[in-house]
Parts: structure tokens; C-alpha cells; sequence
């Protein structure tokens, strides 16, 4: 039986704060994600480690007993991955994303830093995880759409760009030029996952819809899946300019729409994380799009 080291950070979380919502804000994911992040390894564990109560969560017995090894197998990880970075190039950093970003913004930047020696990976994360890897420590930095879930993380933003839809090809409404979101209140909608928080709200037009709940036709975790749906007419998506561009395929259509509010695409990364390399690599970012 292995157990994850995010899923026991996610443990010793809810256990320190007693309470699922301020525990997840803490980890920067959904509070529905934690619980079901937390219900999963209660089953491979094969106990309980929390009793949820009315108005309280507390530790079982068991729960109780695993804390302290749990915090030190988390400590000890972190130290080991700090140790391990140090011992590689210069400066080792991983940039989370959840999406393509082109737009010429990470690779002009990433680029500038590797041939000064910088040792740079690209980590691509489902949007199951809105926080591309920051979480779990995984991601140093990383390239996100506001809004984000959580708090402990700050941003800048890179870039502003109109939101369009993304159509199948035979969809009645293809050969418009533009598109007026409330010709589209009545069409099923491709969903981020629910853990993605307030993204999935964002892209479904929620605060524009004066409280008409979305149609869902469909879920999708990634890129591929979701245009996939969108093909296949269980759906539309919105999207953002730029990656109305990436994502061409024939049997997709794509057109702007009036009355959204616009998109932002900034640099993440976490408030507690002071080291220079982590500000000489945001100033660069920030540089780059101003």
C-alpha cells in the first residue's frame, strides 16, 4: 500500500485546522476536493482518521496515531527535496501550467534563464489541481487564469484577452463573427472539473448569467478532453483569445463573444516563498509582458 505525500500533507492540514474549508484555502484546492482527496485515503488506509460531526471535525484514534509520523514524512520530504534541488544546477525551479500558453511568454523568458545555467522544467497539471502544482510543492512558479482558489498565493498579471467560444462546426450559430453571450445562456456547457473552484465558475460565465444555473453537457479535465466534448456536440467552452488560436481543429469553430468580462493570465506563486531566484523569475515574467 503507498501513500501519496500530498495526500498526507492534505491529512495533517485538516487536522491542524479542524475544519475542511480553512484547510483547504490553506493547500489552495477546493474544500470538495479535499474531502474527496481525504475520503481516498481513508479507503486504501482502510480506517477512519477523522469523524465528522454536525459542527466539528475531530482526529479517531487512529487519525490521532498517524499525525505526528505523518508531519515528520512530510517534513522530512521537504527537506529532502530542497537537498536535492541545491545539489543540481545553479538554480533548479518547475513551472506549472494547466494549458498551452504560447503567446511567445514562457519560452522568450525560460530561455533566458537557461543559458545563464538555470535548470528550468515545464510540469503540465490537470485542472483537478488549480493550483498547477503549487500545492504539493511540486511547482515553483507557475502560469495560471485568475481567479485563483485558496489563498497563500500571490500574482501578477500577465496578460488581459478577450473571452470567445469554442463551437462545433456544424453548431447554427458557427457563422456568426461574433457572438453575444446571451445568445448562448441555453447551450450546454463543456465544465472544468468541480476541484478547479472558482475557475470552473469563471469559465462558465457564472456571474454573467444574473443567476440562470449553467447546462452542463459534459466535464472535462484537460485541453484534449474538453475539445474533444466540444467536437463531438455535447457542448460549447469558453476560452481565451490566445488560445482560440492554439487550439485549432477543424471540427471546432471559434468566434469572440460580447458581454464577458476579459480573461487574465498571470504568473503564480507562493506569498511564503522569499527566495531571490523565485522574484528574479516573476520580474522576469512581468518584464516580459509589460
Amino acid at each position: 500500500m503507498d501513500v501519496h505525500v500530498r495526500d498526507l500533507r492534505y491529512f495533517t492540514a485538516v487536522a491542524e485546522e479542524l475544519h475542511f474549508s480553512r484547510a483547504a484555502e490553506r493547500l489552495f484546492i477546493s474544500q470538495p476536493a479535499l474531502s474527496k482527496q481525504i475520503r481516498a485515503l481513508e479507503r486504501q488506509l482502510g480506517f477512519a482518521v477523522f469523524e465528522r460531526r454536525a459542527r466539528e471535525v475531530v482526529l479517531t484514534p487512529q487519525g490521532a496515531a498517524l499525525l505526528p509520523r505523518a508531519r515528520r514524512l512530510v517534513a522530512e520530504w521537504e527537506d529532502a527535496l530542497r537537498e536535492a534541488r541545491a545539489a543540481g544546477a545553479p538554480f533548479s525551479l518547475t513551472m506549472g501550467m494547466q494549458t498551452a500558453v504560447g503567446r511567445d511568454l514562457q519560452r522568450e523568458v525560460l530561455a533566458g534563464f537557461r543559458e545563464r545555467g538555470w535548470r528550468i522544467a515545464l510540469r503540465l497539471v490537470s485542472w483537478e489541481d488549480p493550483s498547477a502544482g503549487l500545492a504539493d510543492g511540486g511547482s515553483d512558479a507557475a502560469l495560471l487564469w485568475l481567479p485563483l482558489t485558496g489563498t497563500g498565493l500571490s500574482s501578477h498579471t500577465l496578460v488581459r484577452e478577450r473571452r470567445w467560444v469554442a463551437l462545433p462546426a456544424g453548431h447554427r450559430r458557427a457563422a456568426q463573427p461574433e457572438i453575444d453571450f446571451a445568445e448562448l445562456l441555453d447551450e450546454p456547457f463543456i465544465a472544468l472539473p468541480r476541484a478547479a473552484g472558482p475557475l470552473r465558475e469563471f469559465w462558465l460565465g457564472t456571474a454573467e448569467r444574473a443567476g440562470r444555473e449553467p447546462l452542463i453537457g459534459a466535464e472535462g479535465v484537460s485541453p484534449d478532453e474538453v475539445f474533444e466534448a466540444v467536437a463531438s456536440g455535447l457542448g460549447v467552452v469558453l476560452l481565451a483569445e490566445g488560445n482560440a488560436l492554439l487550439y485549432q481543429r477543424p471540427d471546432v469553430v471559434c468566434r469572440p463573444v460580447r458581454g464577458l468580462a476579459p480573461a487574465e493570465l498571470a504568473v503564480v506563486w507562493r506569498t511564503a516563498d522569499t527566495r531571490p531566484e523565485i522574484a528574479e523569475l516573476v520580474a522576469a515574467f512581468v518584464t516580459r509582458s509589460g
